[in-house]
C-alpha cells in the first residue's frame, strides 16, 4: 500500500508529505478509538475519582454523549471542540470534584498508554527526512497540540519532531469542510507537491484529491473485514455495542488492526480464490497460531524444555512459527519436525496379544479392504488362508471385523506374525526418532493441533514396549474429551484454547470440523504410511489439486506474514509489547476469532474451501472434498439442525453446507450470534422421526435407526440413516414416522454390495422406481406422493436385489421429501390412488415375485406359480 510513495519519496517526487494522526502515524490496542474510553473508566474508578456503579460501559456511553452535546452546543462557532469543552459537558459531581485538567490528564494519559506507532508509517517518515521532505501532519482532533506532542512523544518518530500540524479544533473547521484549503495556503506550494496518507474515505483521500493532492488511502476495515468482524460479534460502529474481550491493561492487544495491517498488506493475487485464502491465513488462522506459538515456547522455557517435536504434516508449518516466537522473545527454545502419524503410532503401539486392540486397529481404517488390512500389516494373502475368499471385501461391519481378527489371532503361527510386523514397524519408528535427535535430551515434548492426543498416547506405548524410558508430552491448541486417556495414562497433556474438552464450545466446534485447520497446516506432502528399513520416511500419495496447493500456500503465507507482523512490533517494544500467553482476554478473542470462522464461513470461504480434498490417513485411499459432492443435491432440503445430525463422513465441516445457502446461512449465523435458539427450529408438539429397519437373509428385521423429521425454510425435510449388517437384504422406511401424504422427491441409497470395495449409489427419484416397491400401511398415490397411515407405515426398498447382489453389508441413506402431515386419529380421508398406477405396480410385483421364484426353484418354480394364480383367477382352487 506505501510502495508508491517510497518510489515517491525516493526520487523527491513530492516538495510535502502529510499525514494523518490517529489510525495512520498512531493506532490503538483496541477495537475502535471510543473503546478507549471504557478503559479509562476502569482507570479512574482504580483512581478514586469515578464511583464503582460507573461500569466501563456505561462510562464509554457518558463520554460518547458529552461530546456530541459538546458539539451541538457551538450553534454557529462549528462543531470543532477540544477535550476541555468535551469534559465540562461531563457531569462533574460524579467524579467527586476533581479536577478539570486532572480528568483530561488522565485521557491524554489512557491514549498515551493505548497507542501504538505504525511502524510501515515510521519508515516512510524516516525515509522522507533523509530526503529533506518536508512533513506535516493534518488531523480531525479535540487534543490540544501539547496533547498531541505528548503522544507522538516516541523513539520511532524522531524524525518528526519539528512537523508542523494542523488541527481542527484549532482552525474550528475540519478536513472534509475547509481545513484542507487553509494547509494548503499555509504551505504556499502547489497541491501537486503534497502527498497525503490517512484512514478516512472522504477527510483524507476524497476532499484533497479534488483540490489536487495526491492521496493513499491507508484503510484500516475494509467491507470484507468488516463482515469476518461482524461474524465475531465484535461491534464496528463507532458509537456501538462496548466491545469484549478487552483486557484492562492491554485492550485487544493489538490484534484488530495487526489483521487489518496484514490482510492489506498482501501484493494483488491472481485469483479471487487466492484473495480469500490470504485474508483466511493472515486474518483468522494467523493471530490464533500466532498465540499458540508464543504459548508453546513459554510452556517450553517455564519447563526447562529446550527441544520441541513436531510432528509431520502439520510440523513443518508449526516448527517454523515455534522457532520465530522463541526468536522474537528471545527464548532460548528450538523446534523440530519429526516424522509421526496416527497410523504408525497406532501400528507401533499395537498389543498383538489383546484381541480387542487388534480388532480395533482392524476397524480403525474407513473402508478398507481386507487386502489392503493384510498389507497394512506386512502380510501377503497366502499367510492367512483363513481370509482368501474375503480379500476383497470391505470392513465395514463388525461381522467381518470379527472373522479378520480371529484370522490373524486364532492361531500361534499368525499371533507370531502379527508381533514381527508390529515389533519391526516399532523398530523402525525408534530409528527415525533417534536419527533425528528426538530421544536423545531428558525429555520429549510433542507440539501439534491436538483433538484426542493418539499419536502421544501411542507413542508413549511404543516407548514403553521398547524399555525406553521416555513419557511424552504434549502440547496442543486444543484437546477435546478423547483426552482423557492420555490423562489416565499419566501423560502430560496441556491444550492452549481448550483442555480435555473444555470450554465445551470451542472444544466441540473445533473438534467437530478440524479439518480446515489441518489442511491449512499441513506441509504440501502425502501423509505419513510406514518407514523404510533406515528409518526414512515413506509417503502416501498426495491428492491436492494444483488450485488446493496453492490457496493452502496461500494461506501459510498469511499465517507467517501475521507472526511476522506481530513479532515486529514484540520486538520494536522491547520487552513491553504483550503476550498472548497469561491474560484470559487473549485466549477469549483468540477463541472468539476460530469459533466464528468455523460455525459461521462466509459464501467466499465455502466455494474456496469446499473444494479442498480431504484424505483418509489411516492406510486407506479414500478422498473425499470438505464440502461433499452428495451433499450439495440435499443442500435445499437441509434444517439448520439436520447439520448437526450429519456423521463426521457426511460432512467435515456442516457450517460450510449452511454458507452455501443464503437463507440456512443467515439462521446460522443468527444463531451462532447468540440472535435466536436452535430448539426455534424444532417442529412444535410431539417429536416425529423417519425410522429404518433392515431385513436379513434368514427374513428376520433388525433394530430400528432413527432420525428426527424437520420442516426447513423452504417447507421440505431430509433424512440420512446408516445401517450394518452383513447380510442385509432389504430396508424400509417409514419417512414421515406419522399419518402424512408425503412427495418423495428422491431417496439415494449408497451400499457395499457382496463385499466389493467399490460403493453402489442406487437412486429412487422417478415414479417407475417407486411403483413397483412394497408398501406396509401405506399406499402410492402416483408420482412420486405416498400416503403413510400410521407412525410405522414403511415403504420396503429392495437394496440388495437393485444393487445385483445377494446381499449388502453396509449402506447409507438419504431422503429427500416433502410432508403434509394429516391427522394422527388415521380418520382422514384417504386420496385417491391413480388406477394406472395401481395396474403397473401389480404387473411390477408379479414379475418381481416370477423373478424370485425362477431365483429359488428354477423353471418349474416359475411353472407351478403361474399354474397357481391362472386356477386362482378361474376359480378352480384355493391360492
Amino acid at each position: 500500500m506505501l510502495d508508491n510513495v517510497h518510489r515517491i519519496v525516493a526520487d523527491r517526487a513530492c516538495t510535502v508529505l502529510s499525514l494523518d494522526i490517529f489510525d495512520t502515524v498512531l493506532w490503538r490496542r483496541v477495537p475502535r478509538p471510543t473503546d478507549v474510553f471504557g478503559l479509562l473508566g476502569a482507570r479512574l474508578r482504580e483512581a478514586g475519582l469515578c464511583p464503582s456503579w460507573v461500569s466501563d460501559a456505561t462510562f464509554r456511553r457518558m463520554r460518547i454523549a458529552a461530546e456530541g452535546r459538546a458539539r451541538r452546543s457551538r450553534d454557529t462557532l462549528g462543531t470543532e471542540v477540544s477535550l476541555f469543552d468535551i469534559w465540562r459537558a461531563m457531569p462533574s459531581e460524579v467524579f467527586g470534584g476533581a479536577l478539570l485538567e486532572q480528568l483530561v490528564e488522565a485521557e491524554v494519559q489512557a491514549e498515551r498508554e493505548f497507542t501504538v506507532v505504525d511502524l510501515d508509517i515510521a519508515e516512510v517518515v524516516n525515509a522522507a527526512r533523509k530526503q529533506d521532505i518536508q512533513i506535516i501532519l493534518v488531523s480531525d482532533t479535540y487534543f490540544t497540540e501539547d496533547h498531541l506532542s505528548y503522544l507522538l512523544d516516541r523513539p520511532e518518530l524522531g524524525a518528526m519532531q519539528d512537523a508542523r500540524i494542523f488541527r481542527s479544533n484549532q482552525h474550528g473547521t475540519d478536513k472534509a469542510s475547509g481545513l484542507w484549503d487553509i494547509v494548503l495556503r499555509d504551505l504556499g506550494c502547489s497541491p501537486q507537491q503534497v502527498v497525503h496518507i490517512g484512514d478516512n474515505e472522504v477527510a483524507d483521500d476524497e476532499v484533497p484529491s479534488e483540490l489536487g493532492v495526491r492521496t493513499v488511502l491507508y484503510r484500516r476495515l475494509d467491507d470484507d473485514y468488516e463482515t469476518v468482524l461482524k461474524r465475531e460479534r465484535e461491534p464496528v460502529e463507532p458509537a456501538g455495542d462496548y466491545a469484549p474481550d478487552l483486557d484492562e491493561r492491554h485492550g485487544d492487544f493489538g490484534l484488530t488492526s495487526l489483521r487489518a495491517k496484514t490482510i492489506h498488506s498482501g501484493s494483488a493475487h491472481a485469483t479471487s480464490a487466492l484473495e480469500v485464502a490470504w485474508r483466511f491465513g493472515s486474518g483468522v488462522l494467523g493471530p490464533v497460531m500466532t498465540g499458540f506459538a508464543e504459548w508453546v515456547v513459554t510452556k517450553a522455557h517455564e519447563a526447562g524444555t529446550r527441544k520441541l517435536w513436531c510432528p509431520m504434516r502439520e510440523g513443518e508449518l508449526l516448527a517454523e512459527l515455534l522457532n520465530n516466537a522463541a526468536r522474537a522473545r528471545g527464548l532460548d527454545v528450538e523446534a523440530k519436525p519429526v516424522w509421526l502419524s496416527r497410523f504408525v503410532t497406532s501400528l507401533a503401539g499395537l498389543d498383538s496379544l489383546d484381541t480387542d486392540a487388534v480388532h480395533a486397529f482392524v476397524r480403525s481404517g474407513y473402508q478398507l479392504t481386507v487386502r489392503q488390512t493384510l498389507t497394512v500389516l506386512d502380510l501377503k494373502a497366502g499367510e492367512v488362508p483363513g481370509l482368501a475368499a474375503e480379500l476383497d471385501t470391505v470392513i465395514d461391519n463388525g461381522e467381518i471385523a470379527d472373522k479378520v481378527t480371529r484370522a490373524l489371532t486364532e492361531t500361534p503361527h499368525l499371533r507370531n506374525r502379527l508381533t514381527v510386523t508390529v515389533t519391526a514397524a516399532r523398530e523402525r519408528l525408534i530409528r527415525s526418532l533417534r536419527d533425528a535427535g528426538a530421544l536423545e535430551g531428558p525429555d520429549l515434548t510433542l507440539v501439534d493441533l491436538g483433538w484426542g492426543g493418539t499419536i502421544q498416547l501411542q507413542l508413549a506405548r511404543a516407548l514403553k514396549i521398547a524399555k525406553i524410558d521416555l513419557a511424552p508430552a504434549g502440547l496442543y491448541l486444543a484437546t477435546d474429551g478423547r483426552s482423557e486417556r492420555v490423562y489416565l495414562a499419566g501423560l502430560r497433556a496441556e491444550g492452549y484454547l481448550a483442555q480435555a474438552g473444555h470450554p465445551a464450545r470451542l472444544a466441540a466446534t473445533v473438534t467437530r470440523s478440524p479439518e480446515i485447520v489441518e489442511q491449512s497446516i499441513n506441509a504440501l506432502c502425502g501423509s505419513l504410511i510406514g518407514f523404510t528399513e533406515d528409518g526414512g520416511p515413506i509417503l502416501g500419495a498426495t491428492v491436492d489439486s494444483p488450485s488446493q496447493d496453492a490457496e493452502r500456500r496461500t494461506v501459510q503465507d498469511g499465517i507467517l506474514a501475521f507472526q511476522a507482523n506481530w513479532n515486529r512490533y514484540v520486538e520494536n517494544a522491547e520487552g513491553t509489547w504483550p503476550d498472548l500467553v497469561r491474560r484470559r482476554a487473549a485466549r477469549e478473542r483468540l477463541s472468539r476469532i476460530l469459533i466464528s470462522a468455523l460455525e459461521s464461513p462466509t459464501s467466499e470461504e465455502a466455494a474456496v474451501f469446499g473444494n479442498w480434498l480431504h484424505e483418509d490417513n489411516f492406510g486407506s485411499t479414500m478422498v473425499t472434498t470438505l464440502l461433499p459432492e452428495d451433499l450439495k443435491q440435499a443442500i435445499p432440503y437441509l434444517s439448520l439442525n439436520d447439520l448437526d445430525d450429519l456423521h463426521m463422513r457426511d460432512s467435515f465441516w456442516p457450517a460450510l453446507i449452511a454458507a452455501s445457502d443464503s437463507g440456512l446461512g443467515a439462521l446460522a449465523r443468527a444463531v451462532a450470534h447468540g440472535q435466536i435458539d436452535k430448539d426455534a427450529f424444532e417442529p412444535s408438539g410431539e417429536a416425529f422421526e423417519t425410522r429404518l429397519r433392515y431385513r436379513t437373509a434368514d427374513d428376520r428385521w433388525h433394530k430400528t435407526i432413527r432420525q428426527r423429521v424437520r420442516i426447513n425454510h423452504n417447507g421440505l425435510s431430509f433424512a440420512r440413516l446408516r445401517f450394518e449388517h452383513h447380510d442385509t437384504v432389504d430396508i424400509s422406511l417409514a419417512i414421515p414416522g406419522r399419518p402424512a401424504i408425503v412427495r418423495v422427491d428422491w431417496i439415494e441409497a449408497k451400499v457395499i454390495a457382496g463385499g466389493r470395495r467399490q460403493e453402489r449409489v442406487l437412486r429412487w427419484d422417478k415414479p417407475e422406481d417407486f411403483i413397483g416397491l412394497h408398501y406396509a400401511e401405506c399406499r402410492y398415490l402416483g408420482g412420486n406422493l405416498m400416503e403413510f397411515d400410521s407412525p410405522h407405515a414403511a415403504v420396503w426398498l429392495p437394496v440388495a436385489r437393485r444393487a445385483g447382489a445377494p446381499v449388502v453389508s453396509s449402506g447409507q441413506i438419504s431422503i429427500a421429501f416433502a410432508v403434509l402431515p394429516q391427522t394422527m386419529t388415521g380418520m382422514a380421508p384417504h386420496l385417491p390412488v391413480d388406477a394406472r398406477s395401481r395396474r403397473v405396480a401389480r404387473a411390477v410385483l408379479l414379475s418381481d415375485r416370477l423373478r424370485d421364484q425362477y431365483r429359488s426353484a428354477g423353471v418349474k418354480g416359475v411353472a407351478a406359480t403361474a399354474s397357481q394364480m391362472a386356477r386362482r383367477k378361474l376359480g378352480g382352487g384355493a391360492p
